[in-house]
């Protein structure tokens, strides 16, 4: 995407030909104090040749303030950026371009780009002389292991004079985001509850949208088939009407992501925190590309980010779309100031059927209880659950009493094993027999 507009490099900066004066470099403030501390001896001393030479130097660099603070150079700027979402750890390229608009030559250019630290050092350029409508590419690449959203920009111009006595800065006003979502990791296709067509596990009916079918009847279309006539309502609106097959049924899913700043002991890319924001991304990103309709969900109950009326992605939406708007949310998620997972309960309670899939923290023996209450409504529920020691082994057991099949696990482990043992015991779960699976991960 193109950004920038026209520079600012004709016109004044920082209060006029004073605030060029600020623009002195290390080089012009030494031959204007050179030139100053001559004259001044000359003038005690009498010496009219020593004074010519002071006066010079005096001269110079104030001659170069004046020359490129009248310089009127009129250039566009643009950023492109490539992609606009990466994981983190990866890299994105910006590509910078410079025109000049004017009839007239540019001096030697700086540029500067501003660039948060996380992202590295800032990019700087060095232009020689661009010809009137000529142009220049230059570009740099960007890389953090910290998820988030981060700005590019505005982009900075520096002027100079050809001896390098002063030096002026202009900025561009536009700026561009880096959205740096988390890691996610590729899952295998193992069967989970409502994949299967014609079961109803993880499935939700709902009415048709354009160009479906749902149980309502409808206006005849050429090609129907005659069989589908439905004669009461062709009597009732005087038009051949016709019955509307029922919709096969929308799998659905609810991943639940536990943010309290309490549930977790650390910080950093690898923290497990950042582990289960992952390992979320992941979920998401799986379940969406396998044809479900995915919510979101966080301990305080609230969606993210919902393009649907009831929080979950859109079915209509394209895959790709959907876990684009669900890995934004996720790039900027952070910890929240709740104690408990009650909010999230509450929404699971009104409305949780599916499947079921939590990424946890700590959890005490009330909340997990809390959370194995929240498995009432799901046809079948996962939970990975942060290894503390003893109390994730007491909390997966209580889980696993639920009907959870539940895991405690540490940051590092790998999810596409633990998706492969949850896989596992939907099956069983399906034939009767245990619904856990052995904590830890090989």
């Amino acid at each position: 995407m193109a950004a920038g507009g026209p520079a600012a490099p004709d016109g004044a900066v920082g209060g006029g030909l004073r605030g060029a004066l600020g623009g002195l470099t290390t080089r012009g403030r030494s031959f204007l104090a050179a030139g100053l501390a001559a004259a001044a001896c000359a003038y005690v001393l009498g010496q009219p040749d020593l004074l010519r030479v002071g006066l010079l130097l005096a001269a110079l660099p104030l001659v170069c303030v004046t020359v490129l603070y009248r310089t009127r150079y009129r250039v566009t700027g643009s950023r492109r950026l490539s992609p606009q979402r990466v994981p983190a750890g990866a890299e994105a390229r910006v590509r910078l371009r410079m025109d000049n608009v004017s009839r007239l030559p540019t001096g030697l250019l700086m540029l500067q780009d501003q660039v948060p630290y996380v992202l590295g050092p800032r990019p700087r350029f060095v232009l020689d002389r661009v010809e009137p409508g000529g142009k220049r590419e230059v570009s740099y690449r960007v890389r953090s292991d910290l998820r988030g959203r981060y700005p590019l920009g505005p982009l900075q111009l520096r002027l100079s004079d050809p001896f390098g006595m002063c030096e002026l800065t202009r900025s561009f006003s536009s700026y561009d985001l880096l959205t740096v979502v988390p890691r996610s990791e590729p899952l295998p296709p193992v069967r989970l509850a409502g994949e299967a067509p014609g079961y109803g596990d993880g499935r939700h009916s709902s009415l048709a949208q354009v160009g479906e079918d749902d149980v309502l009847p409808r206006e005849y279309r050429y090609g129907d088939d005659l069989r589908r006539v439905h004669w009461r309502s062709t009597a009732r609106y005087g038009e051949l009407m016709v019955r509307r097959e029922e919709q096969p049924q929308q799998a659905r899913c609810t991943v639940l992501l536990d943010t309290r700043a309490g549930a977790y002991d650390s910080a950093g890319p690898d923290s497990a925190f950042e582990w289960a924001v992952s390992g979320a991304a992941s979920a998401v990103t799986h379940l969406l590309e396998r044809g479900y309709a995915v919510r979101l969900l966080t301990d305080s109950g609230e969606a993210l980010p919902g393009d649907g009326s009831d929080g979950y992605a859109a079915p209509g939406h394209d895959a790709a779309d959907s876990a684009g708007l669900m890995m934004d949310a996720l790039a900027v998620v952070d910890h929240s100031a709740g104690t408990g997972l009650d909010g999230a309960h509450d929404v699971l309670r009104a409305g949780g059927e599916g499947l079921l899939i939590a990424f946890l923290g700590e959890l005490d023996e009330a909340q997990a209880e809390l959370v194995g209450r929240m498995r009432r409504r799901s046809r079948a529920a996962v939970a990975f659950v942060r290894d503390d020691g003893a109390g994730s082994r007491d909390a997966v057991r209580l889980l696993r009493e639920a009907g959870w099949s539940a895991s405690a696990v540490r940051p590092g482990d790998s999810l596409a094993a633990l998706w492969r043992q949850a896989g596992r015991g939907a099956a069983a779960a399906a034939g009767g027999g245990t619904t856990g699976f052995s904590g830890g991960w090989s």
